[in-house]
């Protein structure tokens, strides 16, 4: 079982329609509902060609002391230790690692432990070691560098399933995380359903929209659309049957 809090789960069909659309246009919804800072800038996939679809399961590093140490990561105490053994089905491990990219938040095994577990995916605003290792695992990663040393060095894991910050923008337990080829997008959890049924809507208007530009129309009355070109999408789209 999954330690996460859902205070809001998705449907089935929000969860399929946010492994299609773009965090582009996820970003666009967000902004609908007052949310300006959702995209986690700078960080890039391991896997591009895997979708992200989960829930938030946040890991918070602090800086390394020689006092707070654990070399020999004591799983019954190492909170890394313990969050790799309390992820669970649709969690999308989510590592606040100060945009510290000295040493790695996360390796190989513990990524292949989080996947038998069922996880969605592990973002972090820090460094993966491991990297080509992750390139083959079943996993949608996001990184903002590689590096081989182990995360001792540089970080200590301060706590579990509380509200952090990564790569710039809050993450709350719960919250729905999506990534695609170009990025990681956060949708707080009480809005995630709406969101994610808009973008959808926007993406099959943005298609006819694309097919015109691209058959040579003018942005001038077809982006955004004029009350002729809203016309000749519905019609269209009852065409298409979608």
């Amino acid at each position: 079982m999954s330690a996460s809090p859902r205070p809001h789960l998705l449907s089935d069909e929000a969860k399929e329609k946010l492994r299609l659309v773009s965090t582009a246009t996820l970003t666009s919804q967000l902004q609908k509902h007052g949310f300006r800072n959702t995209f986690l800038a700078g960080l890039y996939p391991l896997r591009p060609d895997m979708r992200m679809v989960g829930y938030a399961f946040t890991l918070r590093f602090i800086p390394a002391r020689e006092d707070l140490a654990d070399e020999l990561y004591d799983n019954t105490k190492n909170i890394q230790r313990l969050a790799v053994e309390a992820v669970g089905p649709e969690d999308v491990v989510v590592i606040d690692a100060r945009g510290e990219i000295g040493a790695a938040s996360f390796g190989h095994i513990l990524g292949t432990r989080i996947t038998m577990r069922g996880a969605a995916g592990l973002v972090t605003d820090g460094a993966l070691r491991d990297t080509p290792g992750f390139r083959e695992l079943a996993l949608p990663s996001y990184i903002r560098a590689a590096h081989a040393t182990t995360s001792f060095v540089v970080h200590h894991p301060a706590e579990m399933q509380v509200a952090i910050g990564c790569a710039g923008v809050a993450v709350v337990p719960g919250d729905v995380i999506v990534g695609d080829g170009e990025g990681v997008v956060v949708l707080p959890s009480q809005i995630a359903e709406s969101v994610a049924h808009a973008a959808h809507e926007q993406e099959i208007r943005e298609e006819f929209f694309l097919q015109k530009i691209a058959n040579g129309a003018s942005i001038i009355g077809t982006y955004p659309p004029n009350e002729a070109t809203l016309s000749e999408f519905e019609r269209w789209r009852k065409e298409k049957d979608i």
